[in-house]
């Protein structure tokens, strides 16, 4: 087959492009230059560079062609954007979602050109058809399984990638690289935003939204204990970054309105839950699933929980989880699976 393979100069893009190289396909290799817009540079470095030499080194190796597309400004329209909006109305978003629906699988498709039969790249992931339904599947490693990260995915997109690494651990991986004696065998997995790089997430939220001082609050008691500097630098959950006494905190709520953050300790139940409604379904399938007992992921990791899904009239449902999490928060993302298939999966509303 002809393939465009996205290479984005870590081990597993580029372990995938030397699978297939050895499966006898044509392959191109792209990198996309998708950081912050050159005009951000002043907050902090942007890894790109580091990241092109390593793609071109794995080409030239490989003998692949490697082009260099600058999807910039896309990426800022479809997910920076999204991302400071979500994070001005307290809610917590997942730019990496948008990152794989709307470009690595949207606008990149409309870049290159029909000759190319697939579209490949380094998620743990598996793409199967059955009949004429195409299926997402989780990968054999439960931690670095990232189907979560692809539930926005539509049959027309799913119909077009290819995961050559889906069927392999990450461990499994890093032999291959190693085999392969690739120039970043030994390089070590990107963390956090995908769009960030090096730059720290708060000094982005201060750069867009500024300092905001408000109170924040002990949950069981409405006490004041302490100062922050705006709503938007918490997500629910979060315990790191408090700068208080005699926890550990958990931050388990906060009042957009009255800039208030809420927290509470580790042993109390302040925050747990147990079902939340969902909106803005994407159903992997194109209709909604036939089963209400199904599993959801809540955020990406080996944890899942036991569900029922009831779906309104109204295109929402509500989840009822077989435990509890502390977790949830709206604008986060539930994905749901039956076993193996990973279904899609709709926004946390409340």
């Amino acid at each position: 087959m002809k393939v465009a393979v996205l290479l984005s100069g870590g081990v597993d893009s580029s372990v995938a492009l030397r699978l297939l190289k050895d499966a006898g396909h044509a392959i191109t290799a792209y990198y996309l230059k998708i950081w912050l817009q050159d005009e951000y540079s002043f907050l902090g470095e942007c890894p790109w560079e580091e990241d092109l030499k390593y793609a071109k080194g794995v080409c030239e190796q490989a003998g692949v062609s490697l082009e260099v597309i600058s999807l910039q400004t896309e990426y800022w329209d479809s997910v920076v954007s999204y991302t400071i909006s979500e994070i001005k109305e307290g809610r917590t978003p997942n730019p990496d979602m948008f990152c794989n629906s709307l470009i690595k699988f949207g606008q990149f498709y409309n870049r290159i050109d029909n000759s190319f039969e697939k579209v490949a790249s380094g998620h743990y992931a598996k793409v199967e058809k059955m009949d004429t339904i195409y299926q997402l599947k989780k990968s054999p490693d439960p931690v670095k399984d990232q189907t979560y990260f692809l539930a926005y995915l539509t049959q027309q997109q799913l119909s077009r990638a290819l995961f050559p690494i889906g069927n392999y651990k990450k461990e499994e991986t890093r032999v291959l690289a190693e085999q392969y004696d690739l120039p970043n065998k030994g390089r070590k997995d990107s963390q956090g935003i995908c769009f960030l790089g090096q730059v720290k997430f708060d000094e982005f939220i201060k750069h867009h939204l500024g300092i905001k001082t408000g109170n924040i609050i002990n949950a069981e008691t409405g006490d004041v204990i302490g100062e922050h500097n705006g709503y938007y630098y918490f997500t629910i959950g979060q315990r790191s970054g408090l700068g208080l006494s005699g926890g550990p905190w958990y931050v388990v709520k906060k009042d957009v309105q009255k800039n208030f953050v809420y927290i509470s300790k580790e042993k109390l139940k302040s925050g747990e839950t147990s079902e939340f409604m969902v909106g803005k379904f994407n159903w992997i399938s194109g209709s909604n699933p036939a089963r209400k007992d199904l599993q959801v992921k809540i955020r990406h990791g080996a944890m899942f929980f036991n569900c029922k899904l009831e779906l309104k009239g109204d295109e929402t449902g509500k989840v009822f989880l077989d435990g509890t999490d502390k977790g949830i928060a709206p604008g986060q993302f539930a994905v749901f699976y039956d076993n193996e298939i990973c279904l899609g999966g709709g926004v946390i509303l409340t």
